[in-house]
């Protein structure tokens, strides 16, 4: 597919994406009929040729005919004789033309498409011609974490000895048509890719399991229109070749499932240390549904969307009539048990996290057997201190019932990833493998600065006073919201500096009904939030946490504050070549400004400035590190299930989580800032600003927030200096009473 159709998003790209692939399905059934017809045609062409030749080459009589008198009326004047003549002339010779280009381009189209049937592999070859390299991923000074290789030592199994439902759950997910169509489905694959775009956001080509055979043992992985032509034909010649079972036996023996799993037998004993003809029902439809993108849907790595993909499989798998609806029930309600990977791997979250990222641009098949050598960004001692840190902390917290939790080290200047800890261990069961990093969780508070980043582009300043007291938020079709603070006090009339500090729930409230909630979306978005797709969902309650981000995600927009208005994607790897040493390219975004300067420095200041956030925190909390300046910002769920705290200076970023996979609640006796994630916090970035680790770059960025040019200072509440954006009128701040006026209802 061209990059401009794949570069489309949102129902536009929907629209763009769909057209793309009625418009190929369209092409290709041409060439089939197309090539139809001139097998019928060419031998009547030629057998009406030797007619004509015949009667050609015959000797006309000789008959004298008398003349024929013309009358006056039939003669033409000799300018019209000459006028038609000379149209006569032309229209031979433009016939002759048109003639001659036909010609000779049905010549260059023969040619061309003899030369392209000639290149095409021979679908007899069809697992015979497999030469994997393994794909290497490596730490930023060269340490081996893991290599991703096509095992050769798969196990073949007679498609006999499988239990129907093996069979079964692979065609319901893949090709439904399987045992009706000759190898191409046109109208099927054009739905299943609708299907696929509008349910999953995915972008599928709708492939049937023959295309998909030839794909993985005969073509190269890329994603062409030349590529999907040669797929069709290879998809037809192949089903000339090989019966139906012949075809599904060769798929089931080399279809990736991730890892060095290939194969219906490798894979059974890679996930559940069993043959595949012993495989349930349950465990047949998780396999089944691996296929498609292995490392998204791995137990190993996501077991919940894992579980979800599995049940999508059984609701095919009915709909088709294979199961019966207790069937079905039974099976979507049981639970698969999944044994423990047995690879060992360094980093194993931020590993697979890396090759997700490839195979969205080279394909798996690439991944496991294109010899890939990726050196990325991670720093293995950081990534392990990071992980001792992690464990030894989670020890002295599991009274709070605090189970597991994460870690994400980054440059923001760069967007490096410098450690990623997905969770206490990887091999725990059964969700050590899930990495909250990437993961959907409230964010609590954490959000706050965000939604304060957007008042001060606005009209707000640090300076400006927001009353914390009680109010009421009645909006129709829902319930009154009443926020209320963590101490369950109310504080009178607080500057915006002191409300964000010590984080204050009801200012912040006001201050997104006042700013509104769709323009924070849209500004979070900017910022680099991807996950409120639903915006119709949310309310007021988003300034304090009421809608889930992933950590990456806020990495990339607190490093925007630390960049000081820039925003940059993450961009973990460093560089990627083949086996050859030939350089490839991963497809990023690039860095664009989303905030001013001056708003990223004053957030940045009200973040790092201890002697504002004292009055919830005090002075000497673990948000302190003595001798270094750092922003940092808690946040905790009203229903503590999901405990944050993110930090950085304009170096380094760390962001800890900590709660429960299983989304049970900690203790109630936890509180942000003093227990949690903030010792964890305060632990890793100790080590970071110690160590110093040099990240890319020709300049490397201060560690400390300087102040732009573009800022004016005021002696302001508490005789302490407040900073102002250059054009800002300060007559009316500083001056307005801090006593509490009557608290009211609003």
């Amino acid at each position: 597919m061209p990059s401009y159709v794949k570069k489309q998003t949102g129902f536009y790209g929907l629209i763009v994406r769909s057209v793309f692939y009625v418009f190929f399905y369209f092409i290709v059934g041409l060439i089939f009929i197309g090539d139809l017809i001139l097998s019928v045609i060419s031998p009547l062409t030629r057998a009406t040729r030797q007619v004509y030749t015949y009667f050609a080459n015959l000797q006309p009589a000789v008959r004298v005919k008398p003349p024929k008198a013309i009358s006056t009326a039939q003669k033409k004047p000799r300018a019209i004789q000459t006028a038609t003549s000379a149209l006569y002339t032309i229209q031979t010779k433009t016939g002759y033309f048109v003639l001659g280009v036909l010609v000779a381009l049905t010549l260059v189209a023969i040619h061309q498409g003899y030369n392209f049937i000639l290149s095409l592999p021979n679908p007899k070859l069809i697992g015979n011609v497999n030469f994997p390299v393994s794909t290497q991923i490596y730490d930023r000074n060269g340490v081996l974490l893991y290599d991703f290789y096509k095992d050769q030592n798969r196990t073949p199994i007679d498609i006999d000895t499988l239990p129907n439902h093996v069979i079964q759950a692979t065609i319901a997910i893949e090709d439904k048509d399987f045992y009706t169509h000759n190898g191409v489905s046109p109208v099927g694959g054009i739905l299943r890719a609708i299907k696929e775009m509008i349910f999953t956001g995915e972008l599928q080509g709708g492939s049937t399991i023959t295309q998909q055979l030839v794909k993985t043992s005969l073509l190269s992985p890329e994603r062409t229109i030349e590529r999907k032509v040669r797929e069709a034909i290879l998809a037809l010649w192949t089903e000339q070749v090989f019966s139906k079972k012949e075809i599904l036996e060769m798929y089931l023996n080399q279809v990736p499932y991730g890892g060095s799993a290939y194969g219906i037998e490798e894979a059974s004993k890679t996930y559940f240390n069993k043959s595949a003809k012993d495989l349930s029902i349950g465990e047949a439809a998780m396999l089944a549904g691996l296929t498609r993108a292995p490392s998204k849907y791995s137990p190993f790595v996501n077991p919940q969307l894992a579980a979800g993909r599995k049940n999508e499989v059984l609701k095919l798998m009915y709909e088709v009539g294979y199961l019966s609806k207790d069937q079905y029930v039974r099976e979507a309600n049981s639970q698969v048990a999944i044994q423990t990977p047995k690879v060992f791997v360094r980093a194993p979250h931020f590993v697979f996290y890396i090759k997700s990222l490839l195979e969205e641009q080279f394909g798996n098949r690439r991944i496991e057997e294109g010899g890939l050598r990726v050196v990325t960004s991670l720093d293995v001692t950081v990534q392990q201190e990071a992980e001792k840190i992690l464990v030894e902390e989670l020890e002295k917290v599991k009274r709070l019932n605090i189970s597991n939790g994460a870690v994400l080290i980054t440059s923001p200047s760069t967007g490096e990833i410098l450690a990623m800890v997905g969770s206490r261990n990887y091999y725990d069961q059964p969700f050590g493998a899930f990495n909250v990093t990437t993961a959907r969780r409230q964010p609590g508070s954490s959000i706050k600065p965000l939604l304060y980043s957007l008042a001060l582009e606005e009209s707000y300043t640090a300076a400006t006073i927001i009353n914390d007291s009680p109010v009421q938020f009645n909006i129709a079709g829902t319930q009154v919201y009443r926020p209320v603070n963590y101490d369950g006090r109310y504080h009178g009339n607080v500057p915006l500096r002191y409300a964000l500090a010590n984080s204050y729930n009801i200012p912040a409230v006001k201050t997104l009904n006042a700013i509104g909630v769709n323009k924070f979306i849209s500004h979070a978005e900017k910022l680099g939030i991807t996950t409120w797709d639903t915006p119709e969902r949310y309310g007021l309650s988003l300034a304090l946490g009421g809608a889930e981000v992933r950590m990456i995600d806020m990495a990339v927009a607190y490093g925007v504050f630390a960049n000081y208005g820039i925003k940059k994607p993450l961009n973990p790897i460093i560089s990627i070549t083949d086996y050859r040493e030939r350089n490839l390219e991963l497809a990023t975004q690039p860095a664009e400004r989303v905030l001013s300067e001056e708003t990223s420095f004053i957030l940045s200041d009200i973040l790092s400035d201890n002697y504002a956030r004292q009055f919830a925190f005090g002075l000497n909390s673990d948000l302190v590190i003595p001798t270094h300046t750092v922003a940092v910002k808690t946040g905790t769920t009203n229903s503590k299930r999901d405990n944050w705290t993110i930090g950085y200076n304009r170096k380094f970023l760390t962001a800890v989580w900590v709660g429960n996979n299983d989304n049970s609640p900690m203790n109630q006796g936890l509180a942000s800032g003093v227990t949690g994630a903030s010792p964890i916090w305060k632990r890793t970035m100790s080590m970071m600003l110690e160590k110093n680790p040099l990240v890319r770059g020709d300049v490397q960025p201060p560690a400390n927030f300087n102040i732009p040019a573009n800022i004016v200072t005021k002696q302001c509440y508490y005789g302490r200096i407040e900073y102002f954006r250059t054009g800002t009128s300060l007559d009316g701040y500083c001056r307005q009473s801090l006593v509490s006026p009557t608290p009211a209802l609003q």
